[in-house]
């Protein structure tokens, strides 16, 4: 089993900045990808970014070149660097780790954390 457990959520002005960070336990094997997904108020869950085990990483068009996702491997610990916040960032974020256990693949996410951006 995995478990996830995500801090850094809040509330910050349109323009602002928040950093989250997700921390990583249990059965966790070299080789995953984990991400930050979001959902807002009356939407589907959608996905914001991810990061591979070997640092490649993958954005949404709709946060490209406002947010960075980064990990430590050593830690098991996966960070979203959230710039210029906009109002329509408001959303639980979730973080996720997804590997492969013979090849299926295998999601664990952690409860959520609240980011409110006031206009």
């Amino acid at each position: 089993q995995v478990q996830l457990v995500e801090s850094g959520g809040g509330l910050v002005q349109a323009g602002g900045s928040l950093r989250l960070s997700c921390a990583a336990s249990g059965s966790i094997f070299n080789s995953n990808v984990m991400g930050w997904y979001r959902q807002a108020p009356g939407k589907q869950r959608e996905l914001a970014a991810t990061i591979t085990s070997g640092g490649a990483t993958y954005y949404a068009g709709s946060v490209k070149g406002r947010f960075t996702i980064s990990r430590d491997n050593a830690k098991n610990t996966v960070y979203l660097q959230m710039n210029s916040l906009k109002p329509e960032d408001t959303a639980v974020y979730y973080c996720n780790l997804r590997q492969h256990v013979n090849w299926v693949a295998s999601d664990y996410w952690g409860q959520g954390t609240q980011v409110t951006v006031s206009s």
